[in-house]
């Protein structure tokens, strides 16, 4: 078994986490500081997103050095010590790795700009001919055009700041020979380097890898099998080097991800996994219509969801598992689109369901999404789902001793914005709420990563949510009603409760109903369904 088996993940910003010299940026001390409190939380893996050395002109996924550290966040000697630290507390951390392209600053990337043929030239994506039409190329965004004595255009993989990678193309469609296999040099250099840079850091005492954008690497590769067969090389590499490390895909698509040997995949809000239809709106920057399942509205349709899950759960159940975050630094908190009670029943959903949960550093708070932030460092309408930790009610949230003015962020300007130190002395808070469903998931196999799941359809309706979760004979049911209504459904005999958040439910007529704004969870004994 592997420790990603039982793993509960926090993800740190780390600029936004917390600073621990004044200067207004966070870094690898300040996160030290704060491992004792993500412990006593409940979460045992930490994710810490790009720490390496980069302009920052999209947060750090802009690299110039795979082996150097930010200066801003700390040396390599510090990181080293916050692996030692999270491993004396019996926890597990995990580094983003960025592998699809690097920043345009990178020295890879300035010597593969020359006109004369070197070791570089063919390590990204570059046609023959500056003016060469290269419209409906898979994968890529755009193209730099002019920016050197090479005569080519370089594709990009996301923002002008990061050329793109070579990994070759799935398909050649180019008459000119600027297409090249993943067999050719410039891919198998690059597939090689991301074995190092992993090995590199796994040596040093991390213990595995998010993957930013794991799906983009082959161009030109629609169904991505040349994708998934260079991960498979990959991971089988680190995985039979460092039996004990774990990578982690931002895919999206769990059916890919899993046959490429990573551990576990990402729901993210793009791609097929209607991860969207849980915690927010249609419109991720409407927070007013509450289309989504956990509003009191009782507007949402898990149809979508449940369909796409189950199709990647019976890939999962050959290998892998499934992860399901909170959000990210992608995309706006579940607050304000969702109040505090919404909060605390997506957290019964979170940690109850399978596969290893994510929660994004403040969600366990209720942390707001501060709007009309100007963009920092490429995050544009992301910055404001970046705002510093709100660690109590001492000067900048005690996120940082410096002056104000030099935050890398502000501060949530609202005088009732919450806070860890308030949260945790409040029995009824959302952190409390958060840190007894982990306590729960722990004592209960089958509310674990690797329980069983299946959805159980026993109302008339979308609401309430029900699904079973089981493991080596002990099971559970799992009722959540987000909407302000009171519903009912026909789940046969139940036993013992074992958690409740809103009204106790209520048996009349051989049927349950379950009070608006309520879930519990209770011991099944499987008769009715």
């Amino acid at each position: 078994m592997k420790w990603i088996d039982e793993a509960i993940f926090y993800q740190v910003y780390p600029q936004s986490f917390k600073d621990s010299n004044g200067d207004g940026i966070g870094d690898f001390g300040g996160i030290v500081s704060k491992l004792d409190y993500i412990r006593n939380t409940g979460f045992n893996a930490i994710w810490i997103n790009p720490c390496f050395e980069s302009p920052f002109l999209d947060a750090g996924y802009d690299i110039t050095d795979y082996y150097k550290t930010a200066e801003r966040y700390g040396t390599i000697n510090d990181l080293r010590g916050l692996f030692d630290e999270v491993h004396k507390r019996d926890m597990h951390v995990i580094l983003d790795l960025v592998p699809g392209h690097t920043s345009y600053l990178h020295p890879w990337f300035l010597k593969s700009m020359s006109r004369d043929k070197n070791d570089c030239t063919d390590r990204y994506v570059w046609t023959d001919y500056v003016g060469r039409d290269v419209e409906n190329v898979t994968g890529v965004t755009g193209w730099l055009r002019g920016i050197s004595d090479r005569n080519g255009a370089c594709a990009v993989n996301y923002k002008a700041c990061q050329p793109a990678l070579n990994f070759g193309f799935g398909k050649v469609t180019d008459e000119y020979g600027w297409q090249q296999s993943p067999a050719d040099a410039g891919p198998r250099a690059n597939i090689e380097e991301m074995k190092k840079i992993m090995s590199f850091w796994l040596d040093l005492g991390c213990d595995g890898f998010r993957v930013d954008m794991a799906g983009s690497l082959v161009k030109n590769d629609d169904e991505q099998y040349e994708t998934i067969k260079i991960w498979d090389e990959i991971n089988g590499y680190i995985h039979e080097k460092y039996p004990e490390a774990v990578t982690i895909s931002e895919w999206g698509e769990p059916s890919r991800a899993l046959r490429g040997g990573f551990d576990a995949d990402f729901l993210l809000s793009f791609g097929p996994s209607h991860y969207m239809d849980l915690f927010r709106n249609d419109n991720m920057l409407d927070f007013k219509s509450g289309t989504h399942f956990f509003s009191k509205r009782g507007k949402g349709d898990l149809t979508n969801f449940k369909a796409a899950y189950e199709g990647f759960y019976e890939q999962a159940k050959k290998g892998g598992m499934i992860c399901i975050p909170s959000g990210n630094h992608d995309i706006p908190r579940m607050a304000p689109q969702m109040d505090e009670d919404e909060i605390k029943l997506a957290f019964v959903f979170l940690m109850t369901f399978a596969g290893a949960p994510f929660v994004y550093y403040g969600d366990e708070i209720g942390m707001r999404y501060i709007e009309k932030l100007p963009s920092v460092e490429g995050g544009y309408h992301r910055t404001g789902a970046r705002t510093p930790m709100q660690w109590d009610k001492s000067k900048n949230c005690g996120f940082s001793d410096g002056k104000s003015e030099n935050l890398y962020l502000p501060v949530d300007p609202d005088e009732n914005r919450p806070d860890v130190a308030s949260q945790i002395e409040d029995n009824t808070s959302i952190y409390n709420t958060v840190r007894k469903l982990i306590k729960l998931r722990k004592q209960y196999k089958c509310l674990g990563n690797k329980g069983d799941l299946k959805f159980l359809e026993v109302s008339a309706e979308s609401y309430p949510l029900v699904y079973e979760r089981s493991y080596g004979g002990e099971s559970m049911v799992v009722i959540i009603n987000p909407c302000e209504r009171c519903v009912e459904c026909d789940l046969g005999d139940i036993g013992e409760i074992i958690y409740q958040i809103g009204g106790e439910p209520r048996t009349e007529a051989e049927k349950i109903k379950v009070m608006p704004c309520s879930a519990f969870i209770a011991k099944y004994k499987n008769k009715a369904v």
